[in-house]
């Protein structure tokens, strides 16, 4: 280690040396050995250029540190007049000339001296390197760190298992409590375990990865001749990781220009949703602006500027100007605009719907053939709980293009008329039809006495009057109820006076048959008439 740092400080006084001659001679070649820079020379020779002198006094160093009988004391400086030369034995290294030192701004003897110290303190740590001692210790390093690698192994198994154990368990517990809470199946737990597992042993693997190839550079930089490998395996990890880090850096002012426009857009509609709710409680009031427009107005809107706001954030987004993504984004925005030609039309349906106010939240509608109450609208779809507890989803398209019926919108302030129809002979007096069904009308639940329920005769068919109850109810979703009692009251106050309800056809001749009412309501004494035959007429 010692070597190495005087090798160090020699080369750090050259490199001082030869400083302010950079900038004049900004040509130079390097002197390497083992991979190591030693020193650099910033003049040819002779017709040589820089890079072919360089590359000739490289080779010769590489030739003596491959001579079997190296011996650092062979190593010599001779001084001439004009020139300063180093030998290994009879063998010429590298000279100094004084036009080196001219370049180098300093004195050929003195620059001389430090390329010769250089050398030396190389050439020495290299022969040193190659000593039969010296690779005994590099054996043992190896020794040693394989040793520490299994030693890391092993205790990343034990903690594996012992991790997995308690997590399991512990995971089992949780599983029990929750599954007694909310009633799960046993077997989504037996599921579930395995996959925790599962993970943590992919864990553990990916440790034991990381851990060997680590290793592997250690193992590589104790040899001289493989630390050209360990460098290697090292730029793997290091170089990917490296970019990240320096594209992750630059990316920091894009991401701060994302997080701000995100910010703006929130908050602006943090205030758009408070003042949308504030109109739909009514505290405020905006001049044909129904309260109801607000929340799916705000919904619009936040959609609009969240659009807007990926459209402003797409530029800023990391590899926005590659082709390959810009290819990615058109190819998806296809298939979303050729899959979704009905959905788009469900959505601006709703939006249409929404402001046309045919019905909302909690009304009793009939869309088609469907009857029921609307628990839930969005932009897509409208869903309906009829009286039999069925949800039926209708798209909205599907009712933009078809009739509605609201019987919740006018019950309110006008109610709702509920009608009924019976049929009955011309002998019945229709005044006395009116007053029974009147009648029966306000005895049924639901039905307001005022405005009064009132009858329309709506036919005078050949054997028949067709009589319409109509009363008004300001409880639409009670409509079945309603008319199932209304029809109970027809019968009890009909029968109750004596009257038949012929529905839906009577015939005008009787064949003697006893009147057509339940025998609770028939008179005291009542007789079945018959068929009487008079023998005193002609």
């Amino acid at each position: 280690m010692h070597i190495r740092k005087e090798l160090l400080i020699c080369l750090s006084i050259f490199l001082l040396i030869i400083q302010t001659t950079v900038a004049q001679t900004p040509d130079k070649a390097p002197i390497v050995l083992n991979n190591d820079t030693l020193f650099y020379i910033y003049n040819g020779f002779e017709g040589i250029t820089i890079k072919e002198r360089a590359k000739v006094i490289n080779i010769r160093l590489e030739t003596v540190t491959n001579n079997p009988d190296f011996n650092i004391d062979s190593l010599k400086l001779i001084d001439t007049n004009n020139i300063s030369v180093i030998y290994y034995k009879e063998r010429m290294l590298m000279m100094v000339s004084d036009e080196d030192a001219l370049k180098a701004n300093g004195k050929r003897k003195e620059i001389a001296t430090q390329c010769f110290q250089t050398l030396k303190a190389a050439l020495n740590e290299t022969y040193e390197d190659k000593s039969i001692g010296h690779l005994a210790l590099q054996f043992l390093e190896v020794f040693g760190v394989i040793v520490v690698v299994s030693l890391l192994i092993w205790l990343t198994n034990k903690l594996s298992r012992l991790f997995q154990v308690q997590l399991l368990k512990h995971s089992e517990i949780r599983l029990n409590t929750i599954q007694e809470k909310k009633g799960l199946k046993v077997s989504y737990t037996k599921r579930v375990l395995p996959l925790i597992a599962g993970i943590v042993k992919i864990l553990r693997i990916a440790v034991l990865i990381l851990i060997i190839y680590m290793a592997l550079p250690v193992l590589f930089s104790i040899f001289p001749w493989t630390e050209p490998i360990a460098g290697k395996l090292l730029a793997y990890v290091l170089t990917p990781l490296k970019k990240i880090l320096v594209a992750v850096i630059q990316y920091i002012p894009n991401l701060l220009t994302i997080i701000v426009i995100y910010l703006v857009t929130r908050y602006i509609l943090r205030l758009i949703h408070f003042v949308a709710e504030e109109i739909a409680n009514g505290t405020i009031k905006i001049t044909k602006f129904y309260p109801d427009w607000a929340l799916p107005t705000y919904n619009i809107v936040k959609f609009l500027l969240y659009a807007f706001m990926f459209v402003v954030i797409f530029p800023y987004l990391p590899g926005s100007e590659s082709k390959v993504f810009q290819g990615v984004t058109v190819f998806l925005g296809v298939l979303f605009s050729l899959g979704s030609s009905s959905a788009i039309a469900n959505m601006v349906s709703g939006v249409v719907l929404t402001y046309m106010r045919p019905y909302k939240i909690g009304d009793r509608v009939k869309i088609g053939e469907v009857v029921g109450d609307v628990i839930e609208k969005n932009l897509l779809i409208t869903r309906i709980r009829t009286i039999k507890n069925e949800d039926i989803t209708v798209p909205n398209s599907t009712i933009l293009s078809n009739h509605s019926i609201n019987y919740s919108s006018s019950a309110k302030e006008l109610g709702l008329i509920l009608n009924t129809s019976i049929t009955l002979t011309y002998d019945t007096p229709w005044n006395q039809v009116y007053e029974l069904m009147i009648s029966a009308a306000l005895r049924t639940d639901g039905i307001m006495p005022d405005p009064k329920p009132f009858v329309l005769q709506t036919a005078l068919n050949d054997f028949y009057v067709s009589y319409q109850i109509n009363a008004y109810t300001q409880k639409p979703q009670q409509m079945a109820n309603i008319y199932s009692q209304l029809h109970q009251n027809l019968q009890d106050t009909f029968n109750e006076n004596g009257v038949e309800i012929m529905s839906p056809h009577v015939f005008a001749v009787r064949d003697g048959s006893a009147i057509q009412i339940p025998d609770q309501y028939k008179p005291h004494g009542y007789q079945k008439p018959g068929i009487k035959i008079d023998g005193n007429k002609p």
